[in-house]
């Protein structure tokens, strides 16, 4: 195990964390990306590059379970670099068939990606608020096996990670306009370039 650069990896989550954790603590996590927010986790993803192309995928067996978390976590929270998520789902998804990393993780970047992309997701591990303010998944592709397949890569069912969703946020503010949220959200989309 590369000992050093797992700690640079945990480093790096550790930034994103500390500061995600203010703003769970203000109630403004959900205020729109805050670009302080946005330029850690392109920082980090900056790093996290030269780290995959020197390393190759920070696998477990290369960094530890923590670091290896952490590396995922870091390109979850990319979402302003769609080339570079986009990228790390296929090193993700070779290290998940090498038995390397869970599958959920290339999973939930898939997911991510689609729902970026304006697109239902595949295993309905992204959230939003729906019209009656409740926090609920996006739109999901063949949602009557979504189960089957949350199974498959190591999730539980749906309706767990619903209850277990809202029961996290239950203190944090919702949108006052929830339609008005959506179209932000999508001319953010278009400006970083996950859609035309």
């Amino acid at each position: 195990m590369n000992s050093e650069l797992a700690k640079n990896i945990i480093y790096l989550y550790q930034r994103d964390e500390d500061f995600r954790n203010k703003l769970i603590k203000d109630k403004s996590l959900f205020d729109g990306y805050h670009p302080e927010m946005q330029a850690i986790h392109e920082e980090n993803a900056k790093t996290l590059q030269k780290i995959i192309h020197k390393h190759g995928w920070p696998s477990e067996k290369l960094v530890g379970n923590k670091a290896a978390e952490a590396a995922w976590i870091i390109v979850q929270h990319a979402i302003s670099l769609p080339d570079f998520q986009r990228s790390c789902l296929k090193y993700l998804t070779q290290a998940a068939e090498e038995g390397k990393i869970p599958l959920y993780q290339p999973a939930m970047l898939l997911d991510r990606i689609l729902v970026f992309e304006g697109k239902p997701q595949i295993y309905g591990t992204q959230f939003d608020w729906d019209d009656d303010g409740k926090l609920s998944p996006y739109p999901i592709s063949d949602i009557k096996d979504v189960d089957k397949r949350r199974k498959e890569v190591g999730l539980p069912n749906l309706s767990e990670s619903i209850e277990s969703h809202r029961r996290t946020y239950k203190d944090m503010p919702k949108p006052e306009n929830i339609r008005q949220k959506r179209k932000e959200a999508e001319k953010w989309a278009i400006k970083t370039g996950w859609r035309k």
